[in-house]
């Protein structure tokens, strides 16, 4: 695909010093620097700096700068290497705001901010969801790997070889037993998401409790010893009842919500009746270029725009352009 590594969160180019991360030595060499940075994670949230004219970019602190002392004890993972010099992320999960709106933080698309008093009135922990397409592509690969790191390890304290707690090791990189041995590494789950066509017609689906009128692409995990273009026959199957013949791949996106890789295929449907599986997805339907192209511009009278930053909005807006192959 011409322009596959545009996508949102892909294609910055920071070079990951893996060979760092179980060298003791680099790392504190890495800590001692003095244009070593930090990105500080509140929750999942990013905390970023918004400028004049609502410009956002992500924030980074220095070192010993005093709100990292909230991070209580939890180690930092190492990020990597920017042409200025090492990366760190912070997770300070554990400070709690006196404003705290705990309905916008369970909401579909959490617009709250949150200020911590040894900051800037312009520095907010802000929804990564919501400013994915402002940020910089480096900003945005460094927010998206902090966000799905500490999430891992958030869910994978336990060994799940033996129960036992284990420790982080390899600067963040890798969980370890120290009951039974057990090595872990932070999980990526195969998502296959498709742009199944037809003609001029493009299908698309939407699960429950989605805002009306909101609709994407389908998409679904790629099972245990089944190929991505299995995967995409079978999920547009078992979701919708259509039937699809050759599949291609287009283009890939880390999705850090919490931690999936977006395997962007297409598709040619063989069959066009829609048989939607309820448990599955609340509704699919075939829509033509002209309906995407007026969803876009947002004067279509049933189907929101595509959300900008997802894949799904990328692979529809190349097709409208055609500039897929």
């Amino acid at each position: 695909m011409k322009f596959a590594e545009t996508v949102t969160f892909g294609g910055s180019g920071l070079d990951r010093a893996a060979e760092w991360r179980g060298d003791t030595a680099a790392i504190e060499a890495a800590r001692t620097d003095v244009n070593a940075v930090a990105v500080v994670m509140w929750r999942g949230k990013p905390l970023v700096v918004w400028g004049m004219g609502q410009t956002v970019e992500l924030a980074r602190l220095p070192l010993d700068h005093p709100v990292l002392a909230e991070a209580q004890g939890n180690p930092p993972i190492f990020l990597g290497r920017e042409e200025t010099g090492p990366v760190f992320a912070y997770e300070i999960s554990g400070w709690d705001p006196d404003d705290l709106d705990q309905a916008q933080l369970n909401s579909f698309m959490d617009r709250s901010e949150q200020h911590h008093p040894s900051l800037p009135e312009t520095h907010l922990f802000s929804e990564l969801r919501g400013i994915m397409t402002q940020l910089s592509a480096r900003d945005a690969e460094l927010a998206a790997m902090a966000r799905a790191v500490f999430a891992w390890h958030r869910s994978h304290r336990f060994c799940a070889m033996c129960g036992a707690e284990s420790e982080i090791a390899m600067s963040g990189w890798q969980r370890n037993c120290p009951s039974c041995g057990g090595q872990h590494f932070p999980r990526t789950d195969p998502v296959a998401i498709m742009l199944i066509t037809q003609g001029n017609d493009v299908l698309m689906g939407r699960s429950h409790g989605w805002p009306r009128g909101m609709y994407s692409l389908l998409a679904g995990f790629i099972e245990p010893g089944e190929t991505v273009e299995a995967a995409v026959r079978r999920e547009v199957w078992e979701e919708a009842g259509v039937r699809v013949g050759e599949v291609g791949y287009l283009a890939s996106q880390p999705w850090a919500f919490p931690a999936s890789l977006m395997m962007g295929c297409r598709g040619q449907a063989i069959s066009r009746d829609i048989n939607i599986d309820p448990k599955e997805i609340e509704d699919a339907r075939w829509f033509s270029r002209e309906e995407i192209m007026l969803a876009f511009s947002g004067q279509h009278p049933e189907l929101m725009p595509a959300r900008k930053g997802a894949i799904a909005q990328f692979l529809l807006r190349n097709w409208l352009a055609d500039t897929l192959d």
